[in-house]
């Protein structure tokens, strides 16, 4: 049966994530008089990033709520012990310097034109729908999904198969009808095809395991790509020759 449905992850993969994060935690640091703390601002971005990977990790397996695992990176990247509206402020600060930075991959919104009328779309993420949900309105694509998933509202978050079994249930269609854009190799690209989707990983930086990565998943390292996979005739290419 063909695909009737696309289900996107948002962080780095509609979204530059990683180029927001970098830009924004640069410029809040620099505000906040902290770069020289940590010798230069990517010794600074590799303990925030460690300090987000941790806590979010404990989000995932259900040892901390949301809201915590945000207060307790704070806490971890700083090595302080802050109150939770200490930590709740200083988060909020960088995430206005982080908002300011935010933008789409340019091939995003071409991506998604080229496959709107023949597809339809969904959205699933490991974040909040509170985030997500204002963050794609401010990018302006949330009108193109007919549904926002995200972890913090399932209790449940990718790779789990229920996650992505979520986002079936939610367009009515069977996984086998359903293609899961994403761009972690495991989260993402193992996870959704071991829950029966067909997987596309996009790898953009194409170093992120140093081989061929994870059994399963289509890999593509641009959206223009996505068309051809899905075996759509479309602006971005011909049919597509893997299936």
């Amino acid at each position: 049966m063909s695909i009737r449905a696309v289900v996107w992850d948002v962080d780095d993969t509609l979204f530059d994530y990683t180029s927001a994060d970098r830009a924004g935690m640069r410029a809040h640091l620099a505000a906040e008089g902290l770069l020289e703390v940590f010798g230069t601002a990517e010794q600074a971005l590799a303990c925030w990033r460690e300090a987000t990977e941790l806590h979010w990790a404990r989000f995932s397996a259900g040892e901390a709520t949301f809201e915590g695992q945000r207060r307790d990176r704070v806490r971890t990247f700083l090595g302080a012990e802050l109150s939770d509206a200490e930590a709740d402020d200083w988060f909020l600060r960088y995430v206005g310097h982080y908002e300011s930075a935010w933008s789409l991959f340019p091939d995003a919104v071409p991506a998604l034109d080229a496959l709107a009328a023949g597809y339809r779309h969904a959205v699933l993420s490991n974040s909040s729908l509170t985030v997500q949900d204002r963050k794609l309105r401010v990018l302006g694509v949330h009108g193109r999904f007919e549904t926002i998933l995200c972890a913090a509202e399932l209790g449940v978050s990718k790779p789990e198969a229920a996650a992505f079994h979520a986002a079936c249930a939610a367009l009515r269609l069977a996984p086998h009808e359903v293609a899961y854009v994403g761009d972690h190799p495991d989260i993402d690209g193992r996870g959704a095809a071991e829950a029966g989707l067909l997987s596309v990983w996009i790898d953009r930086d194409g170093a992120r395991t140093g081989g061929d990565g994870p059994q399963g998943p289509r890999r593509i390292s641009t959206l223009a790509e996505l068309p051809a996979v899905l075996g759509g005739d479309t602006r971005f290419g011909a049919r597509s020759t893997f299936r």
